[in-house]
């Protein structure tokens, strides 16, 4: 196995990719709406092959919650037969390394359990709203630099 920058994967592996992980109606969900006409942040997007097969992914994408930059985590994608190998976790642990000082505060939509460990919370997103469905306690927010961000708004693409 060998991890990649996710800008070499082609756009038809990657599609294939997150259909087996989360389903073909996977556009409907809020996390969709979030980065639409966005483009993923290159320096911490990442993807994981096994002799050229695309095992797993994970991609960040510019938003904002008001006049606040943030970085959405997501999806991290992982085949559907290749799950509790630990690959996300190792996606996870690739793509904060790779981010700078100078990157935003993070946010992603994800079971707090399995992503506390990383530092994602939901204790300082309970004002914010989402364009779509989405469940507050899987709102989850990093701020390693303690970035003032505000306390409400609508969390939505970047301009």
């Amino acid at each position: 196995m060998h991890i990649t920058p996710l800008l070499g994967i082609s756009a038809d592996a990657l599609s294939a990719l997150l259909d087996d992980a989360f389903g073909t109606d996977r556009h409907a969900r809020t996390a969709y709406l979030l980065r639409k006409g966005m483009t993923v942040i290159e320096h911490l997007s990442f993807a994981i092959l096994d002799n050229g097969e695309l095992l797993a992914s994970i991609q960040c994408w510019p938003v904002r919650v008001g006049k606040a930059d943030l970085i959405l985590i997501g999806p991290v994608a992982v085949a559907s037969d290749r799950q509790n190998e630990g690959l996300g976790t190792q996606l996870m642990q690739l793509m904060l390394r790779a981010a700078t000082p100078q990157d935003a505060p993070m946010v992603m939509i994800g079971d707090p359990e399995y992503y506390g460990r990383f530092g994602f919370s939901s204790d300082d997103t309970s004002g914010w709203t989402l364009p779509g469905p989405w469940e507050p306690r899987r709102l989850l927010l990093r701020n390693s630099n303690k970035v003032v961000l505000p306390t409400h708004g609508l969390l939505g693409p970047a301009d």
